[in-house]
């Protein structure tokens, strides 16, 4: 999810000029200015990226929370963003579009708060000793991350079940790992209810299905002082 503003007021530098920092000059400068609001709210700064996007940049700013992050919680964190980046001389003159957004699935774990918000999951994680391991992520924290581990069986072909036992990782036991993508995930399959056994058919979505103004999921805009029409 995600919530888009174009952002940016023209700064000049000291010599009167343009002023326009290094790549890494800017991602640098824009975690130490962002990192204590997004902590501040109670997320985690994941992740700070500037590239070119036409003739604008694009500010991509990622956020994760042990809760999740929510549209509204994008939205608050996108307008403080933005204050800060309006009122800092960091992106120097050109005009940007900034995105605030959580984590995708293809996000690597690598930090133990990572490890503990994908509990559940299925993984792939490489091993530090080689080679990798697969399990599902029963329980993470500081002191390591255990695993039901999967083991298949053997031979092209086989008929064996593949198995699975607990098995508990030191950290530094564990590189990186990979959430899996499942189409259905066994505590769904837990949930679900036939259509037979309800009690009523569902109807048709309405306008408002959606939500207040069917506009949940849509991006806020709002133009630069700097960007051109």
């Amino acid at each position: 999810m995600s919530v888009e503003s174009d952002g940016g007021h023209a700064q000049r530098g000291r010599d009167g000029g343009a002023s326009r920092p290094t790549r890494d000059d800017a991602l640098a400068e824009l975690t130490r200015l962002l990192e204590p609001a997004v902590a501040a709210a109670g997320f985690d700064l994941e992740e700070v990226d500037v590239r070119p996007a036409g003739r604008r940049r694009l500010v991509k700013i990622v956020v994760d929370g042990d809760g999740g992050v929510s549209l509204d919680d994008v939205a608050e964190l996108s307008q403080t963003a933005s204050e800060l980046l309006d009122a800092s001389a960091v992106m120097g003159t050109a005009p940007y579009v900034l995105e605030v957004t959580s984590p995708g699935v293809d996000r690597p774990l690598t930090e133990p708060r990572h490890w503990r918000r994908a509990a559940g999951r299925l993984v792939v994680a490489e091993l530090a000793e080689g080679g990798q391991v697969e399990g599902r992520i029963l329980a993470a924290d500081d002191e390591g991350v255990e695993l039901d581990v999967v083991t298949k069986p053997k031979g092209k072909g086989s008929a064996k079940a593949a198995t699975t036992a607990r098995r508990r990782f030191a950290p530094g036991e564990l590189l990186r790992g990979r959430v899996q993508v499942e189409f259905r995930r066994p505590d769904d399959m837990d949930d679900d209810v036939s259509d037979d056994d309800a009690d009523e058919p569902a109807g048709p979505a309405g306008p408002g299905a959606g939500g207040a103004g069917g506009s949940a999921g849509r991006p806020d805009v709002t133009r630069s002082p700097a960007e051109p029409e």
